[in-house]
Order: structure tokens, then C-alpha cells, then sequence
């Protein structure tokens, strides 16, 4: 009889706990039961425990989905970046940016510097910190970008498609270089400047000192009310030196292999 009950009991529980998506304490709750009974666990920690389990289980899988979901183009923490070789990098402002207190100030971040210097690495690095804290976060290359949107526009999809865009928490426009927009496509990312305006973050990486900027939209005007809007609130790291591809190529020579 108490067989039967016991075997009730833990289908019961089983139904419930799929039903309510409670995957981590369905997978784990006989172990915690077993460890409770062993040393004599109360009830309030046994409870803590199991929403314990359920939590980060729950922090995991989000924290999958958000960095799937961001499109980076390669995995690079903050602590991959090699500090040793370019001293122009200033360690304790990207690791400060790290701690993502420019995210609740609604802040920006532009990041300048010559092909090769760790511009897309710190961008992402920093990307990948917010995703680790539950934020929704997207790379996107800035071509690609408003390339995108036009294509939305002219397909009548352009509310909907900034609607999305309004979401996202920290928007990572990558290599804002060397491409002449249109007004049709400048008008667009600025739509996406003025949308995010002290609602929600920026960070942009860019070859072009911001003096140039004019050299990316059809004049100094558009660069100027962008800008001036990018740089109310915002932290700007010009980074100079070597670049570590070509780093990475001259090693590879010296050592007689192939990159």
C-alpha cells in the first residue's frame, strides 16, 4: 500500500512539474530528496534548494538562447583580450564597460581604431557580458544593417521590423567604415539612432576618426545631428596600434606555417 501511495505521489508530482516547465527540479528532485533525507535537511532549505536548482537551470538555458540569438561572429570573452600586446588599450575602462553600468544609464559606446586593433573582440566581449545578465543583444554588421532595413521599407515591413530592433537591449552596430549611404539609407539609421536615444544602448565600432563621419553620410549635417545625438551619453575608446591579424600573420611566416 504505502509502495503504491509512494509511486502515486511521485507521478503526480511528475505531471505537475511538466506541466508547470519545471525541468531542472523534474530532473533533479529525487537526488535532492535522497540528499535531504541523508542529513537531515529542513523543509525551508529543501524548498531552497529545489528553486535553487530550478533557477540556475532556468539562467542557463536563457543565457544559451540570448547569445544565439545576438549573432556574434565568434565567442570572445573580455578576458581573452590580450593586453600584453597593444598598451594603447585601456584595461580599466573596457573591464569597468564590462560591468555594463553604461546598460541601466542608457548609455553608448564608440570604439575607433585601425583594422586588426581588438575593436570587434571588445565589442563582442562586452556583448557576451550582457547576455550572461539576461539581456537581449544583437551584432550586426552596419551594411548589413541598413541594407536590411531598406529591404524591409520597400517590402512595407519597416514598422515592424524597428519594433524588434526596439527590443533589443544593447545593439552592436560593427564596422561603421568606408560605406557611402544613400539618403534613403541614412534616414533609416538614423531612425535607429533616435529610436534608441536615451531609451537603450549603442555600441559602434569604426575605422573612421569622428571627424570623417561626414565621409558616411551625404554631408556634415547628417553626420553632425548623428553624432550629436551618439555622443550625449556616451564612452568613447580610440584604440591605436599593431593589429593583431597582421600579428598573427607574422608570426605564422616567421615560424614557417601556414595561418
Amino acid at each position: 500500500m504505502q509502495t503504491a501511495t509512494t509511486e502515486d505521489a511521485k507521478t503526480y508530482a511528475d505531471e505537475m512539474m511538466k506541466r508547470f516547465k519545471l525541468v531542472d527540479m523534474r530532473e533533479q528532485y529525487s537526488d535532492i530528496i535522497a540528499e535531504a533525507e541523508a542529513n537531515s535537511i529542513g523543509y525551508m532549505d529543501f524548498l531552497i534548494r529545489l528553486l535553487s536548482v530550478e533557477e540556475e537551470g532556468k539562467n542557463a538555458r536563457r543565457q544559451e538562447m540570448l547569445l544565439e540569438k545576438a549573432n556574434f561572429d565568434s565567442i570572445s570573452s573580455l578576458k581573452d583580450i590580450d593586453y600584453s600586446f597593444n598598451h594603447a588599450l585601456d584595461r580599466e575602462k573596457i573591464e569597468e564597460l564590462g560591468k555594463l553600468h553604461f546598460l541601466t544609464a542608457h548609455e553608448n559606446i564608440i570604439i575607433i581604431g585601425p583594422p586588426g586593433v581588438g575593436k570587434s573582440m571588445i565589442a563582442t566581449g562586452i556583448g557576451m557580458n550582457a547576455c550572461n545578465a539576461g539581456k537581449r543583444v544583437l551584432f550586426v554588421n552596419a551594411k548589413e544593417l541598413v541594407d536590411k532595413l531598406y529591404e524591409k521599407m520597400t517590402a512595407g515591413y519597416l514598422a515592424e521590423t524597428l519594433e524588434k530592433l526596439r527590443k533589443i537591449d544593447l545593439l552592436i552596430i560593427d564596422e561603421l567604415s568606408y560605406i557611402k549611404m544613400d539618403r534613403e539609407r541614412e534616414s533609416l539609421f538614423f531612425q535607429i539612432i533616435r529610436q534608441r536615444y536615451e531609451k537603450s544602448s549603442l555600441i559602434i565600432t569604426t575605422n573612421l576618426p569622428m571627424g570623417r563621419w561626414d565621409e558616411l553620410f551625404t554631408g556634415q549635417l547628417a553626420a553632425t545631428a548623428i553624432l550629436d545625438r551618439l555622443l550625449h551619453h556616451c564612452h568613447v575608446l580610440s584604440i591605436t596600434g599593431d593589429s593583431y591579424r597582421v600579428k598573427g600573420s607574422k608570426l605564422s611566416v616567421k615560424n614557417g606555417k601556414d595561418i
